[in-house]
This record gives structure tokens, C-alpha cells and sequence, in this order.
């Protein structure tokens, strides 16, 4: 039984798990769109909102607790430079999903996940893939 346990297991142990969520979330943050499975995309708005909530704080210690959890430093720069401060006045619900439907490949529900404001020139055509993955 599953009492008390919560998030999806994504078919993944939880090393594979984690390391998916730390790309997604790089990803996320350095294009503003990304497209994926459903699932993978749900799990995820959870950790980027987080991640969204640390740069709004604007800390050496939360930039020092997304670093723990972001790839690379310039994508925690940006969260804290670019991403974050668009958020200042929203108190949550920074991501969007659209769904997309099934992949042509193995038929798979796949959606594109995005920050809900997007700069200028950001979530066009080469923002995000036209063929999921």
C-alpha cells in the first residue's frame, strides 16, 4: 500500500529520479518551455515552483540551497536574475501545462510545461521542440 507516500515514482529508482528532476527543472528554467510526458511534467511544476519561490527570496542562503538542487551555476543566475523577479507580485502558480497529446512514437501523453510569463521572444517556435522526445 501506498499510505503517506507522495509524488510519482516515474519508473525510476531514486537517484534516476532525482537527477531526472534536477535537468528538467535546468531546462525549464533556461528555455521557459519545455515539452514532455505528462507525468514527468506534473512532478515537475512541484519542484520548479520551489525553485521559483527560493529566487524570489533573493538570499545568499536560498541561492546556495538552488544551487544544491540547480545543474549549472548560470541557470541559478538567471532564476535569480531574470525568472524570479517577474514573479515578485504572484504568490504562486508559475508554471503553465498544455497538453499536447500522443507521441507519435510509442503513444505516450505528452504536454509543454512553461512559466506562466514568458519575456519577450522566449516560447516561440525554438522554445520548444516540435516532435516531443
Amino acid at each position: 500500500m501506498r499510505h503517506k507516500k507522495s509524488g510519482r515514482a516515474l519508473s525510476r529508482n531514486a537517484a534516476h529520479r532525482r537527477a531526472l528532476l534536477r535537468n528538467l527543472v535546468t531546462s525549464l528554467i533556461m528555455e521557459g518551455r519545455i515539452v514532455t510526458t505528462d507525468a514527468k511534467a506534473k512532478e515537475l511544476r512541484r519542484y520548479a515552483d520551489r525553485m521559483i519561490t527560493l529566487g524570489k527570496e533573493r538570499t545568499l542562503a536560498a541561492r546556495r540551497r538552488a544551487r544544491e538542487f540547480i545543474q549549472t551555476d548560470v541557470a541559478v543566475k538567471r532564476l535569480f536574475d531574470d525568472v524570479a523577479p517577474r514573479f515578485s507580485s504572484r504568490q504562486g502558480g508559475y508554471t503553465r501545462i498544455i497538453k499536447l497529446g500522443m507521441r507519435h512514437g510509442d503513444a505516450a501523453p505528452c504536454s509543454i510545461i512553461e512559466l506562466t510569463e514568458l519575456p519577450a521572444g522566449v516560447g516561440t517556435s525554438e522554445g520548444a521542440r516540435a516532435e516531443p522526445a
